[in-house]
């Protein structure tokens, strides 16, 4: 009688209650699971953007160089009326679309034999070289490729008997060394889209008569889409905040992310970087919107 007590006392407790009711109720537990995380993001990364978003209504003591909470839309109106400003976002937009192309389109062929033409070991061979870059310091593979453009380095080594130079420290040259930095993050998802293409629709293909080049565009790229642009999202979004690569290997070039480390560091002039970190994050926006009225991301 007191075991059968105490058998029964042990179920009802409220951790046993509380374990049989999760076990009942899927969507409960599933809520619980992510509130953590969920919170974690809203907290941090919501609540950060809003702080961002409040700052740059603000204003800076000409005289003390102290942030007040002075409430005016100066900042925001010198992104549009300062040409400076105007002139780095398009440049800045122009090196992340570049870098997006770059990236893409070496991508493609690497991911393409990756997942349909190496043998299992070349495969592994491939990905651990895909992989490898990702264990280096990012200061470390920006100060290689400064070496590598550099008037004696070894691009210059390479282009000098076909008569060309190498770009050196510029624009082409930051665009190149960004491109290397991001090629994994879209090599990967490339290679995860292109390993769900069935190998027999490609042999169904050929077999009606389609050539390689109107295989690759009417049967493997539609089912590409969104793998390609999981990848673009990388490689656009990345190349949009990158700043110290800009300084290594770009001359006097600056992109976005210098003019806020500038305003943060050196003129101390929070309110100003904040208006201008709004910038990439409204492309972003419209990048994605963009991309969303597309569809591609549905299949994601």
């Amino acid at each position: 009688m007191a075991r059968s007590s105490t058998a029964g006392a042990a179920s009802s407790s409220p951790a046993r209650r509380a374990s049989t009711y999760l076990y009942q109720h899927a969507k409960v537990r599933l809520r619980l699971l992510i509130a953590a995380p969920v919170t974690w993001l809203g907290l941090v990364y919501i609540a950060s953007l809003l702080m961002l978003l409040i700052t740059a209504f603000w204003t800076v003591d000409e005289f003390t160089g102290a942030t007040k909470v002075v409430w005016n839309l100066n900042n925001l109106t010198s992104l549009f009326t300062d040409s400076l400003y105007s002139v780095v976002t398009l440049r800045t937009i122009g090196i992340a679309l570049a870098v997006t192309v770059i990236d893409v389109l070496l991508a493609l062929p690497v991911a393409f034999f990756m997942s349909k033409v190496a043998s299992p070991r070349v495969r592994n061979l491939l990905a651990i070289s895909v992989l490898l870059p990702l264990w280096a310091s990012y200061l470390v593979k920006a100060y290689a490729w400064r070496s590598v453009l550099s008037d004696k380095g070894l691009l210059q080594w390479l282009l000098q008997p076909l008569g060309l130079t190498s770009p050196g420290y510029s624009l082409l040259g930051a665009s190149l060394t960004l491109g290397y930095m991001w090629l994994p993050y879209v090599i990967l998802p490339i290679y995860a889209g292109l390993e769900k293409v069935p190998n027999n629709m490609l042999e169904a293909s050929s077999d009606l008569g389609a050539g390689t080049f109107t295989t690759v565009r009417r049967v493997v790229l539609p089912l590409l889409l969104p793998s390609i642009i999981a990848g673009s999202i990388f490689a656009f979004s990345l190349t949009l905040g990158d700043y110290i690569t800009i300084n290594i290997v770009g001359g006097a070039s600056q992109m976005l992310g210098n003019l806020i480390y500038t305003n943060v560091g050196t003129a101390n002039n929070l309110p100003m970087a904040a208006a201008l970190a709004l910038i990439p994050i409204g492309i972003m926006f419209v990048y994605l919107g963009a991309v969303r009225r597309t569809g591609a991301l549905d299949s994601l």
